[in-house]
Order: structure tokens, then C-alpha cells, then sequence
């Protein structure tokens, strides 16, 4: 395990939430802080209406791909962020878990997108700042 911190965002499908989380603290803390997302059932792709949100804040995630979420990468990550992913997360002793309750965006439109996109700014700046 490296040295630097490490966060794991997860919600269901690993193709909106937390891959907009994901998408903004590597914006936001580049290489100090490792980041990682996964899903408990990963979708096949990464909700194409989150990209055109985050590109529309100059961050590109279309080259993402949502990942299965395994206790693995539970045990490797200092925080756990999930976003609705309720029971199916596994829960390790020693670890940091934070729920964020955000609204689902699979199928909504561009607006809904950016009110969630523009939450979990919000959460992942202060988020990042802890770190600072």
C-alpha cells in the first residue's frame, strides 16, 4: 500500500456518482491522494450524460470504466465514500466510511446531472481540504 492516502468512492453502478467524485479529486489533489471507484454492479459503461457534466467543469472521465467493487480494494483505501450502495459495501475494521446521500442520476437529464455533480464539488472539496 502506498504512502499517500487513499480514497475509494462507491455506489451501484460505478457510472455516475462515484465516478464524478472519483473524476473530481483527482482534479482537485492530482497525485497526492490515491483514488479509486468502484460499484456493487458495475454498469457496462460510465453514464454518458455525468461525462458531459463534468466536461462542462473541465474534467474529463470519458476514458473511465465502472469496476467491481471488491473487498480488495476496501482494504487497500484509508476512506470509504458510498452513495447508495447501502449493505452490499463491505465494512472492514480500521476504515474510515462516510455514506453520501446523493440523488441517482441514471436516466435523468443534464440538469439533474449538474445539481449532482455540483454536491459532490462540494463534498469532495471539503473532502480534499482535510488532506491539505
Amino acid at each position: 500500500m502506498s504512502t499517500k492516502p487513499s480514497v475509494l468512492f462507491v455506489c451501484v453502478h460505478n457510472a455516475g456518482r462515484s465516478q464524478m467524485a472519483a473524476g473530481w479529486l483527482m482534479h482537485l489533489a492530482g497525485d497526492r491522494i490515491e483514488v479509486r471507484s468502484a460499484g456493487s454492479q458495475p454498469a457496462g459503461q460510465v453514464n454518458p450524460v455525468a461525462v458531459q457534466a463534468m466536461n462542462e467543469v473541465g474534467i474529463d472521465i470519458a476514458t473511465e470504466r465502472p469496476k467491481l467493487l471488491t473487498a480488495e480494494a476496501v482494504g487497500d483505501s484509508d476512506v470509504v465514500i458510498t452513495m447508495g450502495c447501502g449493505d452490499t459495501c463491505p465494512v472492514l475494521p480500521g476504515k474510515r466510511y462516510e455514506d453520501w446521500e446523493l440523488e441517482d442520476p441514471a436516466g435523468k437529464d443534464i440538469t439533474v446531472l449538474r445539481r449532482v455533480r455540483d454536491d459532490i464539488g462540494d463534498r469532495v472539496e471539503a473532502l480534499a481540504a482535510e488532506f491539505r
